[in-house]
């Protein structure tokens, strides 16, 4: 029963979801949506919502990478959706040849367009997140992360990213004016589907660094 209600709620989205037109069937609208898709499925609550929308930005990435697979912009709307269904039931890794389809795609957006600052956040993100068996790499991850923040003023995830990775270490002032920044930005631009993870990332981290400077006697 829970199974056909997922195929019942992820086929109502996809019927309602806007299908690019023949004439408009070119990779940079079909990217876009599958970008929009990415988003909404962050945004959304209910696990089937999500898959629904993440499985149809894999479609419109997949069509939109057959369409212009010379336009990094394609690639990495398929890394976002295949990177969202990776992780839909947490941040556990589900699968080998998924996550290396999804680095496939992103290293073909960085190799066609080695300045892409969505897809250079993404890529420092996941090599603070992977372990080194799986081509991780958190001394490089960082530093990447940082490029991205000093060329990228309105970087909300490489901002997140690297305030997680400066609490891990112990830096939690640094990693709360991060996240704080972070906040700022994603309120200003309207980046609704960062705002949740920044301000618990700020309550975290201030909330490590006063434990650190006001031990409990």
């Amino acid at each position: 029963m829970k199974f056909l209600l997922v195929i019942a709620v992820t086929a109502g989205y996809l019927f309602m979801w806007p299908m690019a037109s023949p004439a408009s069937d070119d990779g940079s609208t079909l990217a876009t949506q599958a970008l929009e898709a990415c988003k909404q499925g962050r945004l959304a609550t209910d696990r089937a919502t999500r898959l629904a929308y993440f499985q149809q930005g894999q479609t419109l990435g997949e069509r939109a990478v057959a369409a212009d697979e010379g336009n990094a912009e394609t690639h990495f709307a398929l890394f976002c959706n295949l990177g969202e269904l990776l992780r839909i039931d947490g941040e556990s890794l589900t699968s080998i040849f998924g996550l290396r389809r999804m680095m496939h795609e992103l290293d073909r957006a960085l190799e066609l367009n080695p300045a892409y600052i969505e897809a250079l956040s993404a890529k420092g993100t996941l090599l603070v997140k992977l372990p080194g068996f799986l081509g991780g790499d958190s001394e490089k991850g960082e530093q990447l992360l940082q490029q991205v923040v000093r060329q990228a003023p309105k970087a909300v995830n490489a901002r997140l990213a690297l305030a997680r990775v400066w609490c891990q270490h112990g830096r939690h002032d640094e990693a709360a004016a991060m996240a704080s920044d972070a906040l700022a930005l994603a309120q200003k631009d309207q980046r609704v589907e960062f705002i949740p993870e920044a301000q618990a990332l700020l309550q975290q981290a201030t909330a490590s660094a006063t434990k650190i400077k006001h031990p409990r006697s």
